[in-house]
């Protein structure tokens, strides 16, 4: 399946495009202190473990053919009917040009009409006040923090619906 948006699409994530992914992806210092250093060993078992998950749903982010990040609906629970929504781009010149905020909006999108989904949960770095931005934008509300994270929910049947 590919979801198509204005500017983007979210597309199956295959291995080759995992690899054409992580083979650009650049550390945000937003998110972590640490530099991330391209292992095809390593991309091949995180792709194995993850990407067959069926508690997943995973997609890469493509613009013009070319593999700018990742997106995924994860700890999908259908019976609770909720998922957590986690997103990667691969650096900064993909950032702030809103192609992000269309792939969460497009996943939400799924969530809720492909995989019935009532609620997505979302969290982020606290530093990280892009996505902190981008998830109060589409219509997450806060619900709490820790040391390190902020917490989000977007309820679909609640008066304060995403999207």
């Amino acid at each position: 399946m590919i979801i198509t948006g204005k500017l983007i699409q979210l597309e199956p994530y295959t291995r080759d495009k995992c690899h054409e992914m992580y083979r650009a992806y650049v550390s945000d210092p937003m998110m972590t202190q640490y530099e991330f250093k391209y292992d095809k060993d390593m991309i091949d078992a995180m792709y194995d473990t993850k990407v067959f998950d069926h508690s997943r749903r995973y997609f890469a982010i493509t613009r013009d053919k070319k593999t700018i990040g990742e997106i995924q609906i994860k700890y999908i629970n259908f019976e609770k009917s909720h998922g957590t929504l986690s997103i990667v781009l691969t650096d900064d010149s993909v950032k702030n040009k809103g192609y992000g905020t269309e792939a969460e909006a497009l996943i939400l999108k799924f969530a809720k009409e492909e995989l019935r989904l009532k609620t997505v949960f979302a969290d982020t770095v606290k530093r990280n006040t892009r996505s902190r931005h981008i998830l109060e934008k589409l219509g997450f509300v806060y619900i709490q923090s820790d040391d390190i994270m902020d917490y989000y929910r977007c309820d679909f049947d609640e008066v304060t619906t995403c999207l």
